[in-house]
């Protein structure tokens, strides 16, 4: 039994064979009730009122403290830290020597040479080898996510986000909500407790993330809703959860890009058997063999906006280049709206004889933790690849967030999603079924025009 990644690649045969054949489920959010309501009127609640998102169990809490944990965050992420004040937060981005993204997490500036790092594991696990092989006079703390914790989290984080966000707000304090810029953090009491807050937007409207001590978990918890009645705040389940994405334009789940680079073999050798990296299933119409395929950078991603050159950082000289050379815009972020009768088509399949479609989950549609479907053009030319896929009852529409050619990124543009693997992969919910091709429009990411436009602005 191979007892970490690189020995689980050696035995696989490749990367690919690896997270294409893993039998692990894909990443859900665990422990959060899966529908409180309903997930259609939880997704329209944070359009039209608002609502209350559990954050509690699906990420990881990294925290670094000591007097080199600004230089270890710096020699990691390609934004800049020159301006990063105690109370504030920055969208962290790591790539690889190459360039290509490993991960993002949210990072808190908490305490004087104090930083917390929470997400998804990728860029959590990147950061924590870092700091305790890297020579860093750092000291960490981390609490997984709940599949892989024993109890509960250390801390508890929920999200108030919505037209009606800063109401709730105003109830549950008693008090006016502070006119804080995005991402810029301050101090409540909630139901007696100090609570931290982030003025955040996550589903692209005002709104903010509230954390503390889980053992204050549950009378900040009553307190939220026992304000927010008056507001019709709606409780988000787990199913909707991720759905929030497709609207707001943040591609949660790229590849990270380490499975071939020899100079991350230690980095391999420390990621465990059971690691997000070695078991997280891959999937979706695009195939190839070669996994750096799969790869993305910062660029395609929507994070180029943040993308500094004034610190050295691993992967800085291979930004320079793609800046340099042109290939830093070859490709962007998009919406892609999938047309509803070939959806539909595609969904009804299932009641006709024989194989039909791939099953569509809903509201998130994806089968796999890291997703690739191919995008084409008319005459079936790969143009780029669609990841993040879910319904949206807002949009009353398939939506997924999609990175294509720069050529074929106009608002309006019709292009084709291929749905489905060429040939049923052995994972576990991938059952028999035949490719179809979807018609889609290509729109702007973020969708919603809040989030494109206003909830950053201050």
């Amino acid at each position: 039994m191979p007892s970490n990644l690189e020995e689980a690649i050696a035995e696989a045969g490749s990367p690919h064979t690896l997270l294409w054949e893993s039998q692990s489920p894909p990443a859900v959010v665990p422990r959060v009730v899966p529908e409180f309501t309903n997930w259609r009127d939880e997704q329209l609640a944070w359009r039209r009122t608002a609502v209350l998102y559990d954050q509690s169990h699906h990420m990881a809490d990294l925290n670094i403290s000591g007097p080199d944990a600004l230089r270890l965050i710096s020699d990691l992420a390609v934004n800049s830290v020159a301006n990063f004040p105690v109370d504030m937060a920055k969208q962290f981005v790591a790539v690889g020597h190459d360039g290509h993204v490993i991960g993002d997490n949210i990072l808190f500036h908490l305490s004087e040479d104090e930083y917390q790092a929470v997400g998804i594991p990728p860029s959590i696990n990147w950061m924590h080898y870092h700091a305790v092989t890297g020579g860093y006079d750092v000291e960490v703390w981390r609490d997984d996510n709940s599949l892989y914790r024993a109890g509960d989290p250390v801390v508890y984080r929920y999200q108030v986000q919505g037209p009606g966000a800063l109401d709730v707000i105003r109830d549950a304090t008693g008090q006016e909500p502070p006119q804080l810029k995005f991402f810029h953090m301050t101090r409540f009491t909630i139901g007696g407790r100090e609570v931290r807050a982030l003025r955040h937007g996550m589903a692209g409207e005002p709104g903010f993330e509230l954390w503390g001590p889980w053992e204050d978990n549950e009378a900040v918890h009553a307190a939220l809703l026992k304000a927010g009645a008056a507001h019709d705040l709606t409780q988000v389940g787990g199913r909707a959860y991720h759905t929030n994405a497709l609207e707001s334009g943040w591609l949660p789940r790229p590849l990270p890009a380490i499975y071939t680079d020899e100079r991350l073999a230690d980095y391999r050798r420390w990621l465990t058997e059971n690691a997000y990296e070695t078991t997280s299933p891959l999937g979706g119409s695009f195939f190839s063999e070669q996994i750096e395929d799969y790869y993305l950078t910062p660029y395609e991603i929507g994070y180029g906006r943040i993308v500094a050159f004034d610190h050295d950082f691993i992967g800085r000289a291979a930004l320079e280049q793609m800046e340099a050379d042109g290939s830093s815009t070859r490709r962007t972020k998009v919406t892609l709206v999938w047309n509803g009768d070939d959806t539909a088509d595609a969904a009804g399949s299932k009641y006709r004889p024989g194989p039909g479609a791939k099953y569509f989950n809903e509201p998130m549609a994806l089968y796999d933790t890291f997703h690739y479907d191919r995008v084409e053009d008319a005459d079936g030319n790969v143009i780029g690849l669609s990841t993040w896929t879910g319904y949206s009852a807002n949009e009353r529409a398939m939506l997924s967030l999609a990175v294509i050619d720069a050529g074929a990124a106009v608002p309006g543009t019709e292009v084709f999603v291929v749905w489905g693997e060429d040939t049923p992969s052995s994972k576990a919910q991938v059952e028999d079924h035949v490719q179809v091709r979807i018609r889609a429009t290509v729109e702007p990411a973020p969708l919603s025009v809040e989030a494109r436009t206003s909830y950053r602005k201050d």
